[in-house]
């Protein structure tokens, strides 16, 4: 059999992968049908269907599960050996990919990065927006941002912000027709905004915590939304009460546009974390931005492996 050129295996892995000769093809940079006709070749020289294919569909053989298994894993490993001899360049260089929630992305992230990359033009930086726990392994990030109370404890964290504190808030012209809320109980009375949890399955229930004594309130309302920043507009348009964290409300409040209720009842919690797998040997770019989004204030801490549980329903 003739040698099998790399380039088709890491061809084979994207479709095998992605489920898609489209997806696999725009990740690549080729055309579909080079992509197919790549797959089809190492097909024929293995004597062996790797594929199955549909109009709709396209999934891995039993033969193609155990290449993917085998080789999948050491082919991602000569990828991260050969981005990591970007040491020897003069430059840090190379493509960062980062899984963040929009917060993180829009607070701690661009801040970092306008800092950086005008001054590293061969770095480049992928950010994709989600929003649940992200397996960032199996996705193939270089890294992720999170609360750290979600990150998985075989991580390594560093913090890139600091403590952060759920308030609970409402416009004042919510406030013209309710009474504030003097307890987290009084929270039934009103119209509370929900927030349905991607990762946790259902409705988050506010979590207080005053003198050592917690509670979790399940709220009722007219409106429900899967992230904050619908959370805060219906709130700001007087929709009822939110509870959001701190970095979303501080310029509201601040303004007048918010008012706060139940300060003494809100609880702190570790702020935003960059985590990545304590195996990963650090390329010069990803140090790079490690360094740059790096916590140095009060709640700082060094980079080490976390240890919790990874299910907050924050």
């Amino acid at each position: 059999m003739a040698r099998t050129n790399i380039n088709d295996l890491a061809a084979f892995l994207a479709v095998a992968r992605e489920r898609s000769f489209t997806r696999a093809a725009a990740q690549l940079g080729v055309s579909q049908s080079a992509l197919s006709h790549t797959v089809r070749g190492l097909e024929e020289r293995l004597g062996i269907r790797l594929l199955t294919r549909t109009t709709r569909s396209v999934t891995p053989t039993e033969a193609g599960e155990r290449l993917l298994a085998s080789v999948g894993p050491r082919l991602d490993e000569i990828e991260v050996e050969l981005a990591a001899l970007s040491a020897l360049r003069d430059k840090p260089a190379g493509n960062i990919r980062l899984t963040a929630t929009e917060s993180a992305a829009s607070r701690l992230l661009i801040p970092a990065l306008s800092r950086i990359l005008p001054d590293h033009p061969d770095i480049k930086v992928e950010v994709v927006i989600e929003y649940g726990l992200t397996d960032i392994v199996t996705e193939r990030f270089d890294a992720g941002v999170r609360i750290g109370e979600m990150v998985a404890k075989d991580m390594i964290a560093v913090p890139i912000g600091p403590e952060l504190r759920m308030v609970a808030v409402a416009s004042p012209a919510y406030f013209e027709r309710r009474r504030k809320p003097l307890t987290p109980q009084d929270l039934t009375e009103h119209n509370c905004i929900n927030l349905r949890m991607v990762s946790y399955g259902g409705l988050y229930a506010w979590e207080f915590e005053r003198d050592g004594r917690e509670l979790r309130v399940r709220v009722d309302g007219q409106l429900t939304f899967n992230s904050a920043p619908p959370i805060m507009d219906a709130a700001l348009a007087g929709q009822g009460i939110a509870y959001l964290p701190n970095d979303w409300t501080d310029a509201a409040v601040a303004s007048g546009a918010l008012i706060q209720v139940l300060a003494d009842w809100s609880p702190s919690f570790p702020g935003y974390h960059l985590y990545y797998p304590s195996r990963r040997q650090q390329s010069p770019a990803f140090a790079l931005l490690v360094e740059a989004l790096r916590y140095r204030g009060q709640a700082g801490r060094s980079a080490t492996s976390r240890d919790n549980n990874a299910n907050h329903s924050r």
